[in-house]
């Protein structure tokens, strides 16, 4: 009866620590998620950035 009510406790423990590790998983993609939008947002930025840039030149090389 004791091996029986040991392997329940340790099944327990197993599940209790990959819940743990489930929820870390889930909060770490999350943030990675975030980070990714936010680094394709300001790539979106400086493209726009970068165009305005070049039409300016463009402009400028015309009037030469």
């Amino acid at each position: 009866m004791f091996w029986a009510m040991f392997a329940v406790a340790m099944g327990f423990s197993g599940l209790a620590v990959l819940a743990v590790l489930a929820v870390r998983v889930f909060v770490e993609a999350e943030r990675l998620g975030r980070q990714v939008s936010d680094s394709a947002a300001r790539i979106g930025r400086a493209a726009d950035d970068l165009e305005r840039a070049s039409m300016s030149a463009a402009r400028a090389a015309e009037s030469l």
